[in-house]
């Protein structure tokens, strides 16, 4: 097992909640990592059809059997467990009593702002970054092997191609979570639009001109699109502006939470289609965004990353803000050479935005680091 950075927080949590709560996408190592990291607590998963139903028909019974320090697997099954879990938990208010995770975030969190609000440590794990990797191996594959392989643990485990992998992860995600569990019925139309997503890496969304192409409705194309975020397939990021509220109805920009995903919807299957495609600097545009979304949930943080774009077109690619003040502005660069015209964008919108030289960054597909004038240039391998 690849240690995962998130198992710090975890255990921080455990002495501070009476229950943590872990979420992401499926198959991206949450079983493995609970059960590696937390042997002392039993575990249950409720994707067992027995243990589902018990826990239907005699919650009290159930939680019972299953006491304090369990590990609840696939909870979003039984929502109606979770007011029986608070008062279980509010009998003692003792930290660390449960451990629940899920791969549906909507519906596990639905279940816990319902009942456990106030009580729960809520946690997420994207599939595995390239940090993580780089550790666990003494060293990393190439940007270009890392942005078309991804992050999924089990094309880490065994060996196995992405285009072996991603089609069957596809497929299982629309037959167990789509159909069963979210109620989407146009199984055909949703797969047309997850493609669409991939499409559309790095660019705006418009709902319109995919609900047209996908052949359904805008109110559809908007749920999908909440459902695929929902789901951590793929990622929204909110444009940047003074005004928080202005940043809630402007247009997103779209990514994935995984390259690889993306990448095989889009055909691309080895580090040399990945090179010659028009859809490069995308890719690696949502690469640093990823790595960068998944250290900050590791810290177990949530991102508060924009990107910036004026009237006349010019855009910074990322933003991150703390306390309502820009910490860093990033533009990524899909070249292993670096060039001075790289910080231009910088330069001119950075005294703008009030950023200066020392928080500005350049992140590239080359090896050197370099601090220099306009701001730090870094390596994707070094992110």
């Amino acid at each position: 097992m690849i240690p995962r950075s998130v198992a710090e927080t975890l255990r921080r949590n455990l002495q501070q909640f009476p229950i943590v709560s872990l979420t992401g996408p499926r198959q991206s190592g949450k079983t493995t990592l609970l059960r590696n990291e937390f042997p002392e607590y039993s575990y249950v998963s409720l994707e067992d059809p027995d243990a589902r139903a018990f826990a239907q028909d005699d919650p009290r019974s159930f939680l019972a059997l299953h006491g304090p320090r369990t590990i609840l697997d696939e909870a979003q099954r039984v929502p109606e467990l979770f007011s029986y879990l608070q008062g279980a938990v509010d009998e003692t208010g003792e930290s660390g009593q449960y451990i629940v995770s899920g791969s549906q975030n909507f519906l596990l969190m639905e279940a816990i702002s319902q009942s456990l609000a106030g009580r729960v440590a809520v946690r997420h794990l994207l599939p595995l970054s390239y940090r993580e990797v780089k550790e666990a191996w003494g060293h990393g594959p190439t940007t270009e092997e890392w942005v078309v392989r991804g992050g999924y643990p089990r094309l880490h485990d065994v060996p196995m191609n992405p285009d072996e992998y991603y089609p069957s992860y596809v497929q299982t995600y629309l037959d167990r979570d789509v159909r069963r569990e979210m109620g989407v019925v146009k199984l055909a139309e949703f797969n047309r639009f997850i493609g669409l997503c991939a499409a559309r890496i790095g660019n705006l969304v418009n709902v319109q001109s995919m609900a047209t192409e996908c052949g359904i409705n805008v109110r559809t194309a908007k749920e999908w699109l909440s459902l695929l975020e929902q789901s951590f397939i793929i990622h929204l990021l909110r444009p940047y502006h003074r005004n928080f509220g202005k940043r809630l109805v402007k247009t997103p920009k779209l990514y994935f939470s995984d390259t690889g995903l993306a990448c095989s919807l889009l055909g691309i299957e080895t580090p040399e289609e990945f090179l010659m495609s028009d859809f490069k600097g995308a890719l690696f545009e949502n690469a640093v965004i990823s790595e960068l979304t998944k250290a900050s949930y590791a810290a177990g943080k949530m991102p508060e990353f924009y990107f910036w774009r004026d009237s006349s077109g010019r855009e910074i690619d990322l933003l991150i803000e703390k306390g309502g003040a820009i910490q860093r502005a990033i533009e990524m660069k899909a070249s292993s050479t670096y060039r001075p015209k790289f910080f231009a964008t910088l330069d001119g919108l950075g005294d703008v935005l009030g950023v200066p030289p020392e928080a500005r960054e350049i992140v590239y597909t080359g090896v050197e680091a370099v601090e220099t004038k306009h701001g730090l240039l870094r390596p994707f391998s070094a992110l």
